[in-house]
């Protein structure tokens, strides 16, 4: 339960680095409180939400982690309502948009995994997803 709790920390924690970003530019800008599986910030000056994920292992990988789903439940790219993603390696702050994302799954034809993590319970399926071949579909401000 440690590690869930740190992640779970850490998550929160940089759902408020996104958001003091987004503040910036868009004042109304906030965190969707409680478990909400759709998105985690809403920017209502423009109507977009954004989901916020930590990938602490693509700092030194080659890989970036696109969940799908946990416990047997859908979760993260199947059940996101986000327009954006913002994909934090511990380094960089990567955005996409969430569109962007599948279209790198279905036109690279790329398979999702299944696995268990040292700290989990649960198995989860998700992509691994080149980073680099992922970079290819950030999104990029006008």
């Amino acid at each position: 339960m440690e590690n869930f709790d740190k992640d779970y920390e850490d998550g929160n924690n940089i759902e408020k680095l996104v958001l003091n970003l987004i503040l910036k530019k868009y004042p109304k800008a906030y965190i969707k409180e409680g478990y909400f599986k759709g998105w985690d910030i809403h920017i209502p000056e423009i109507d977009k939400t954004v989901e916020v994920k930590f990938d602490r292992v693509a700092e030194t990988g080659k890989n970036i982690l696109i969940e799908i789903e946990s416990n047997n439940e859908p979760s993260g790219m199947s059940t996101t309502k986000a327009d954006f993603w913002v994909i934090y390696d511990n380094i960089k702050f990567y955005w996409f948009k969430t569109e962007q994302i599948r279209k790198c799954i279905y036109e690279n034809k790329l398979h999702f995994r299944e696995y268990k993590a040292k700290q989990d319970k649960k198995t989860k399926k998700a992509y691994m997803i080149n980073k680099e071949l992922l970079l290819k579909y950030q999104y990029v401000q006008n």
